[in-house]
């Protein structure tokens, strides 16, 4: 029914259809060759007709300004507006180069924010000054690419032609976010456009990118290296308010998104040294591609964590550089939603698309994402549509594939042209103006170039100052640290076991149950009783949270422990209000205790992990633990796990001290709850099995090594491991495979003074007094071993009445204590030596352990030249059998192997 002058539902219908749909018809491709929502019709809402105006009869009709009809358009002296005019407005705000999608944040307030700031009568603008700053960055982002590509015109460096704009906004982004009181930007991007960023952004020196270019680094000095698209920065540099902002730009692999969540950790931690806690201080900048973004699995676990306590960061600003393909594959083959930004709309978060190739829209959505992440501490998408000017690298052909679009790339100006020619037709400044800037920016690269042939580069370029002190690899591989015991007084254990064991609020009712255990456990430490697996953890945790680190603890369940073994967090059976009893230490005269976080993470490998790898870089004295629900499903985080922790350090100098607890062994639990995949860890690390190491490179083993697994079988050895991580003058990785049978196990027990003063990790353990009970030459069989097989053995060994057979525990899978083997195996001198494992024999420790025991084998006297025999279970494709009644059968004839001497 046609609407009567000064009646305004159908007006209100209308400026809402624009609200809501006027980003699928705003002017977004720069090649005008799409919809950016892969539509071509307009959607029916927007047509006059579809509320019954007529265009010739009505328009210009007038109707009454106020809410739901632009009200920031009302004034004294203007109450109503012509149709014409509100159509004309609602163009101009939502289907120009901007398109902007916000109707679905369920929050009013949120809505109405977005909407008095750009449903504005004046349209927004620029100053003379501001110009001037927006083009001196768009010139430098353009001459940088094409300064790059006419010095090394064969080499790949993913340039960002197409979307130079970019540096623009995202250093509009910064200064904005800066001048609402961020100190620290954390920033994570892939290859595309990261030399531009690094130099024009981060300001990395160009004389040190330029020095990449001619491969003249000695990356052997620091490490292996990686190519010059995937590396890193860390530089403080000053803002035009006067403010000073420290930059990290985290080294990524080729795997595009991976590096999402260890942005958010390495951010969620800067927030916490931050002292207080506050997410106004540090915040994180995500770049992605239209394709990744819309394909990769870790963007949503990512962005589940935004509001997740203990991983919220306040807000992301995610900036798709939107090429409209991804490397050969069309926008249409690459997602199934409307728009690449779309699942950003599962956390209620806006997303602003914008035409690439005007750069003041794109100047302006950067900087309401600042804003808007300053006033809710929310996400916020901005989705720069642009183009890629060459392939997929700059020696690819994408005409191949691409023709129609590279044909319109070949006729498109450059967005810099587009810019001056716009500057110089409205007046701003002339052409020679803009001409004398470019070359004298041009002239400024050339400057650098020539430097750039005696730049020395270091790691202070990758390296944050919170690791100042600690020894570079380079260092690592010319000094011997020394390595320190880790034993704790037995007072403060003694502290700590009142803790955990009865230090919560009188009132707080503690499950009765779980009552008793704890005061087990505190029971066990002051009378030095056997304490088990969880309670060293416990006092592990609690000395060091003593000595003033912070440690943190997540993962699926942890709270409590996938197998109720560390209870954690304690829940008020009443209220259901949590006490932690590690954060409720007392210090030790003045020093302060250290924060303790326990946290529950969702159910998310990939990205968990990649989280705590991001919060353990930042500072090193911190634990940063992640466990897995069962060891099995840390596969779900092999990207992490290949391209970060086990390669960092050599491809980034990336050093970390991050633990990953991995649930292991065959308990008759079938396929998926029985193995971490041992032998996929030992597979990752680069020791080379042919070589024995002198007695100097034995001493700095630890320090060579890329990272350390191990597979205890005792209390003590686990709080031992986990104290050394922190108690050196280094950091690495370290790979925990724990039993859960031995959570619990009788024989699984140690002694306080196993954890005094003076004591330490063992990597070896021999049986205590074996050797003492039977003449060592008259042993036929030395058996080595890790993990809860060892207690499977000597069980066995002792139903079987057998005394000639040695078994040795191998603590410390890699790197191989080698020289601690070599001791062993003279003990036993006529003895053939076996390696036995609950695995089967393609998996487990025994394919990566056979070759460096037969190297320490060839350094003695009486085992040189023999083999490593094998006892295990046979080849298999699952890992495990799903039958208790298989599952026994297999250990009974591994343990016949064993002991058929």
């Amino acid at each position: 029914m046609l609407a009567m002058p000064g009646s305004g539902g159908e007006i209100q219908l209308l400026v809402r259809a624009y609200q809501v749909r006027g980003h699928h018809i705003a002017k977004l491709d720069p090649l005008n060759l799409s919809e950016a929502d892969l539509e071509t019709l307009r959607p029916p809402e927007m047509d006059l007709k579809h509320y019954g105006f007529d265009e010739n009869t009505d328009y210009d009709k007038e109707f009454s300004l106020g809410p739901g009809i632009l009200p920031l358009f009302h004034t004294k002296d203007r109450e109503k507006m012509k149709l014409r005019e509100i159509i004309d407005a609602c163009n101009r705000i939502y289907c120009g180069h901007i398109g902007l999608q916000y109707v679905h944040l369920p929050d009013r307030k949120e809505c109405d924010w977005i909407r008095e700031r750009v449903e504005l009568p004046v349209p927004w603008s620029y100053s003379l000054e501001e110009k001037r700053m927006i083009l001196d960055r768009l010139i430098w982002s353009d001459s940088f690419e094409r300064f790059v590509a006419s010095k090394h015109p064969n080499e790949k460096r993913f340039g960002l032609e197409g979307g130079e704009s970019l540096i623009p906004g995202m250093k509009a982004l910064i200064d904005r976010s800066v001048d609402a009181g961020v100190k620290s930007i954390v920033i994570g991007m892939p290859h595309r456009g990261r030399l531009n960023v690094l130099s024009n952004v981060v300001r990395k020196p160009m004389e040190a990118i330029f020095n990449e270019f001619a491969g003249s680094a000695d990356a052997s000095e620091d490490g292996g290296g990686d190519v010059k698209y995937h590396l890193g920065a860390n530089y403080v540099r000053p803002t035009p308010s006067g403010k000073k902002v420290a930059l990290s730009l985290v080294a990524n692999p080729s795997h595009l998104e991976a590096e999402d969540p260890v942005v958010l950790g390495k951010t969620k931690a800067l927030q916490h040294f931050d002292g207080e806690g506050s997410t106004d201080h540090a915040m994180g900048i995500l770049l992605h591609g239209d394709a990744a973004f819309a394909g990769q699995g870790v963007v949503y676990e990512t962005m589940g964590f935004h509001d997740l306590p203990h991983f919220g960061t306040g807000g992301t600003v995610h900036l798709v550089i939107n090429n409209q393909i991804g490397f050969t594959t069309d926008p249409r083959q690459g997602r199934s939603t409307p728009y690449c930004t779309d699942i950003a709309k599962s956390i209620d978060a806006p997303i602003f698309h914008v035409n690439g190739d005007d750069v003041e829209a794109v100047t302006f959505v950067c900087q309401l994402a600042a804003d808007w992440r300053a006033a809710f501490k929310k996400d916020v998408v901005v989705d720069i549509v642009c183009y890629r000017r060459h392939g997929h690298n700059e020696t690819d052909q994408p005409s191949f594939t691409q023709p129609k679009m590279y044909q319109a790339i070949g006729k498109q100006p450059s967005t810099l042209k587009i810019y001056t020619d716009h500057l110089i037709k409205e007046g701003s400044f002339s052409e020679q103006e803009i001409n004398n800037h470019k070359e004298w920016v041009w002239g400024m690269m050339e400057k650098a170039y020539e430097g750039s042939q005696h730049y020395n580069p270091t790691s202070r370029e990758w390296l944050s100052s919170s690791w100042d002190g600690f020894p570079s690899p380079k260092e690592l591989k010319e000094n011997i640290l020394e390595a320190r015991p880790t034993g704790v007084e037995r007072s403060v254990m003694n502290k700590i076991g009142e803790t955990i064991s009865g230090g919560w609020p009188e009132n707080f009712e503690v499950h009765k149950n779980l009552g008793r255990i704890l005061k087990t456990r505190g029971k066990t430490i002051a009378e030095d009783d056997q304490i088990d697996w969880s309670t060293a953890e416990a006092l592990a945790f609690g000395s060091l949270l003593l000595e003033g680190n912070h440690v943190r603890v997540s993962g699926q369940d942890v709270e409590r422990g996938t197998f109720s073994q560390r209870h954690a967090v304690l829940h008020d059976q009443n209220t259901n209000e949590n006490y932690i009893p590690l954060s409720n230490l007392k210090p030790e005269g003045s020093d302060p205790v250290g924060p303790f976080t326990i946290c529950n993470s969702s159910l998310s490998e990939f990205g968990a992990l990649g989280f705590e790898l991001g919060y353990s870089l930042v500072d090193p004295h911190l634990l940063t633990m992640w466990e897995a629900q069962f060891g099995d499903f840390a596969n779900n985080a092999q990207c992490i796990i290949d391209q970060f922790i086990c390669s960092g350090e050599r491809k980034w100098l990336q050093r970390t001290g991050l633990v990953m607890s991995l649930p292991h062994g065959y308990d008759g639990q079938g396929p998926e709850h029985s193995s971490a995949r041992i032998e996929r860890f030992l597979q990752l690390c680069d020791d080379d099995p042919f070589k024995f190491p002198t007695p100097e490179k034995a001493q700095r083993i630890h320090q060579d090594c890329n990272m350390q697994l191990v597979y205890c079988t005792t209390p003590s050895n686990y709080f031992h491991v986990l104290r050394r991580q922190i108690h050196r003058d280094f950091r690495k990785p370290l790979i925990v495979f724990f039993s859960k049978s031995l959570l619990r196990h009788p024989l699984a027990k140690s002694s306080i003074s196993e954890m005094e003063p003076g004591t330490f990790f063992i990597p070896l353990l021999p049986e205590p007094g074996f050797s003492g009970m039977v003449d060592n030459h008259q042993v036929k069989r030395h058996i080595f071993c890790s993990g809860q097989v060892y207690y499977t053995l000597v069980q066995e060994r002792e139903k079987r009445n057998i005394n000639n057979v040695a078994i040795t525990r191998l603590e410390q899978l890699s790197p191989v204590p080698y020289y601690e083997i070599v001791k062993a195996l003279e003990t036993y001198p006529n003895s053939d030596v076996m390696y036995c494992q609950e695995e089967p024999i393609n998996s487990g420790a025994y394919s990566y352990l056979a070759p460096r025991l037969e190297n320490v084998m060839n350094q003695t006297e009486n085992h040189a030249g023999k083999k490593v025999l094998y006892a295990g279970r046979p080849p298999y494709a699952s890992v495990a059998t799903g039958s208790k009644k298989i599952h026994k059968q297999e250990i009974q004839q591994f343990l016949d192997q064993a002991f058929n001497v």
